[in-house]
């Protein structure tokens, strides 16, 4: 089948140093154009890629009926505006993450996609990711006996005001940009949904957004998570998945590095580690899989196993969370179980 021809909106920095190298090392697609609003660095960058067209404006590029889908990088508080757009144009969407800044705007891309008759994702390329593939997998197998928590931490350190995610106008802060994970692959183990949350957020009293947050998170049958993102600590990263009878740990969960392998701990419950087992996943780039996968489901191959519903619950959780931590209330999810 011929491949899915992608345009790009923007020179953003994942999309040039990450997401693009990534998926021109699949088959199911190609990386036919790239769009900026200045030409001149369209035209540089695109060349520097080896991509074929470039644009000087977003517009332009989503008139062009050679491109079959976008990937959209842009800014936070501009997902939805250009999504909408791509849709509207005819074009499946790939886009950042988070979504939305809200799970009523993601919503919007419900109806959107079901008018178009085009499709529309989240990438959140941790889910194809074959380490998280694999934990799901060991945890639905009873290896670790009944699931019964996980505890995710994420950080780094960022103090630079002209950084996207320091400028909560655009919708910068740790939760959006990095505490979406945790909830994401918290929804993608336990599969289920939360039925309550609680959450503890610190500002930056410059940038006003969220540096510090942490969260509990009741899913059904007893179940919790708990995590901690920040944008101003430490670089760290880690997941811990705990059951009855062990524990899995996956030790670099969201940055998965493509050159070289990745390995996640199955913890037999021994205090001392002697019941510790390791298991080494072969040298992947996960933008390649997310990219490969997305390709498939907007040719109709596979149906979407997360649709843009996905999306909009992640949105519903960390809603939930931001409302938490302005209340210091528990906040009950209508919709969980």
């Amino acid at each position: 089948m011929t491949p899915i021809n992608w345009g790009v909106l923007s020179t953003a920095k994942i999309g040039v140093v990450k997401v693009i190298p990534a998926m021109q090392q699949g088959k199911g697609g190609r990386i036919l154009g790239l769009a900026s609003r200045d030409r001149a660095r369209a035209a540089e960058v695109a060349a520097k890629l080896g991509i074929p067209k470039s644009y000087g404006s977003y517009e332009a590029l989503l008139a062009d009926p050679e491109i079959d889908a976008v990937y959209n990088p842009l800014p936070n508080h501009l997902h939805v505006p250009w999504t909408l757009k791509a849709l509207a144009a005819g074009k499946h969407v790939l886009c950042e993450k988070p979504i939305a800044l809200n799970a009523a705007e993601a919503g919007t891309l419900i109806r959107a996609r079901d008018a178009s008759g085009r499709q529309v994702l989240e990438a959140f390329m941790v889910r194809q990711h074959p380490q998280w593939l694999r934990a799901r997998e060991l945890v639905r197998a009873g290896r670790i006996g009944a699931l019964r928590a996980i505890s995710t931490v994420f950080a780094y350190h960022n103090v630079d005001p002209a950084n996207v995610r320091n400028q909560a106008d655009i919708g910068g802060g740790g939760l959006y940009d990095i505490g979406c994970y945790a909830v994401v692959t918290a929804r993608f183990i336990m599969e289920a949904e939360p039925t309550r949350v609680v959450a503890t957020i610190e500002r930056d009293p410059n940038f006003r957004t969220d540096r510090l947050s942490s969260a509990l998170m009741d899913f059904p049958g007893g179940r919790q998570v708990t995590f901690t993102c920040s944008t101003q600590m430490v670089p760290y990263q880690r997941v811990q998945i705990f059951g009855t009878t062990g524990r899995i740990e996956v030790a670099i969960p969201f940055n998965a590095p493509p050159d070289r392998p990745c390995r996640i701990t199955v913890d037999g419950g021994a205090a001392d580690g002697s019941k510790a087992e390791v298991e080494e996943f072969p040298v992947c780039d996960q933008y390649t899989f997310q990219g490969e996968e997305a390709a498939r489901i907007f040719k109709g191959e596979i149906a979407a196993p997360f649709p843009i519903e996905d999306a909009v619950a992640n949105m519903v959780v960390i809603d939930a969370l931001f409302k938490s931590a302005e209340t210091g209330a528990w906040i009950v999810l209508a919709r969980a179980g």
